[in-house]
């Protein structure tokens, strides 16, 4: 369970599409190394496995604590993961440890509902909004090779990130 270094853009593995992954030992290998690598940057709410150069449909997410979170399914990693719905839409400002100088606006759907199995191979559904439905919607995209700046409507809804330092 090592602490895996971030790929940050331009890294042609962020734009490609993921492949399903069966093997629940390589599967359970990779979520660790998700929650491990999520867990040592403060503030991630979500790492998608191609930030870690894996190429395979796996994603973690733990809005815990966070204050623009409503819905909170806890620390979740998705394998196979599939919006099975939606609804609504919003305009929200999202940054990305692969994009990390940058954040931006971004509309995305307020309500999702993601079906996926668990690192076990055990089925798993979890509805969420607002801010966690952003989130997931966020790591799926990572899935396909989307980066939000991809999502963004114009160069108006890029911002340089502030500094918490």
């Amino acid at each position: 369970m090592p602490v895996r270094p971030v790929l940050e853009y331009p890294d042609p593995r962020l734009k490609q599409r993921c492949a399903p992954l069966h093997d629940l030992d390589r599967a359970a290998q990779v979520a660790a190394d998700l929650v491990e690598t999520m867990r040592s940057h403060p503030r991630c709410v979500g790492l998608a496995a191609p930030q870690i150069g894996e190429l395979v449909r796996v994603v973690a997410i733990d809005v815990t604590g966070h204050p623009k979170a409503a819905s909170c399914a806890g620390l979740a990693v998705l394998v196979n993961p599939v919006v099975v719905s939606s609804e609504g839409d919003e305009l929200g400002r999202e940054g990305c440890l692969s994009i990390p100088e940058l954040t931006g606006n971004v509309r995305r759907a307020a309500a999702v509902t993601v079906a996926a199995v668990t690192p076990e191979g055990q089925p798993l559904t979890i509805a969420a909004d607002a801010f966690e439905a952003r989130v997931i919607q966020h790591e799926l995209d990572h899935l396909d090779g989307v980066l939000f700046l991809d999502r963004v409507a114009s160069r108006r809804d890029v911002f340089r990130r502030r500094s918490y330092g």
